[in-house]
C-alpha cells in the first residue's frame, strides 16, 4: 500500500469527523436559547392548565441584583420572543417600564417579571390603584425569568394582555391574553390557536374585575416608590 494512499484515507476520515460534528453542533443563535427550550410553563394537562407551573427551587433575589441580572438577559429575551414575529414581541422593550427592578410574582410561577405599557395606555396604567378602565388597544407585556438557587438562569415566557374592543369577551373584561414562550414558540392566545391553554389567565384576572382585571407592580419598585 502506496505513502500517498494512506494520506488520502486519512485524510477522508478527518473529513467524515469533521463533518459530522458541523451536522450536531447548534448554531450560536441555538445556543442562546438552549436553556430556554423547558416544559411549558403551565401546571396539569398540557393541553387544558389550571395555572402557570412554580418554579420550585426559585431563590430571593434583592432588587439591585435582579436588575442586573434582567439587563444582562433583556436582550437575548427579546431576540427568543421576537422569533414569533407579533408585534408585540418585537416592540415591547421599548415601551415604558413601570418596575424599577424585576419582581417575583407568584401568579406568574414565582418568576421575576417587568410590566410595560405601550404609549395608548401608559397614562392611566401610571395611575396604578386609581386607574379606570384601560382605553382599548392598549397593551401590557410582562417579560419573565428565573434564577434557582443553584445560581441558574433561565428565560420565562412573555406574557401579553391586550385591550380589545367592546364585545370581544365579556368574562375577560374584553382583554386578549397571549403567552409566548422563551424560544418564540406560541403557547396560546385567547380566541385563537391555543385559546384552551390561556383560559387559566382569565380565571385568574377575574378576580381583579374592579380594576380592569389588573395586578398592579409592588409599591416599592414603582417609578419614585
Amino acid at each position: 500500500m502506496s505513502k500517498a494512499f494512506v494520506l488520502l484515507a486519512l485524510f477522508g476520515v478527518v473529513l467524515g469527523v469533521v463533518g459530522a460534528i458541523l451536522a450536531v453542533s447548534s448554531s450560536p443563535e441555538e445556543d442562546a436559547f438552549a436553556g430556554a427550550r423547558v416544559p411549558p410553563p403551565v401546571h396539569g394537562d398540557f393541553d387544558n392548565p389550571r395555572r402557570h407551573i412554580r418554579e420550585s427551587d426559585s431563590a430571593e433575589q434583592n432588587p439591585l441584583a435582579a436588575e442586573t441580572m434582567y439587563r444582562d438577559m433583556l436582550e437575548t429575551l427579546v431576540a427568543g420572543y421576537a422569533r414569533n414575529g407579533i408585534a408585540p414581541a418585537l416592540v415591547y422593550s421599548s415601551w415604558q417600564r413601570f418596575n424599577t427592578a424585576p419582581y417575583p410574582s407568584a401568579t406568574h410561577g414565582r418568576r421575576l417579571v417587568s410590566n410595560y405599557v405601550n404609549a395608548l395606555g401608559a397614562a392611566e396604567y401610571g395611575r396604578f390603584e386609581q386607574a379606570g378602565a384601560m382605553p382599548v388597544g392598549t397593551v401590557i407585556a410582562k417579560d419573565s425569568f428565573v434564577v434557582t438557587e443553584e445560581g441558574r438562569r433561565a428565560a420565562g415566557p412573555l406574557f401579553v394582555m391586550e385591550k380589545m374592543a367592546e364585545g370581544f369577551n365579556e368574562v375577560s373584561g374584553n382583554w386578549r391574553y397571549t403567552m409566548i414562550l422563551p424560544d418564540g414558540s406560541l403557547f396560546g392566545v385567547t380566541k385563537g390557536p391555543g385559546a384552551e391553554k390561556v383560559e387559566f389567565c382569565i380565571g385568574c384576572h377575574l378576580a381583579r374585575e374592579a380594576s380592569d382585571h389588573l395586578y398592579f407592580v409592588p409599591p416599592a419598585l414603582r417609578p419614585g416608590g
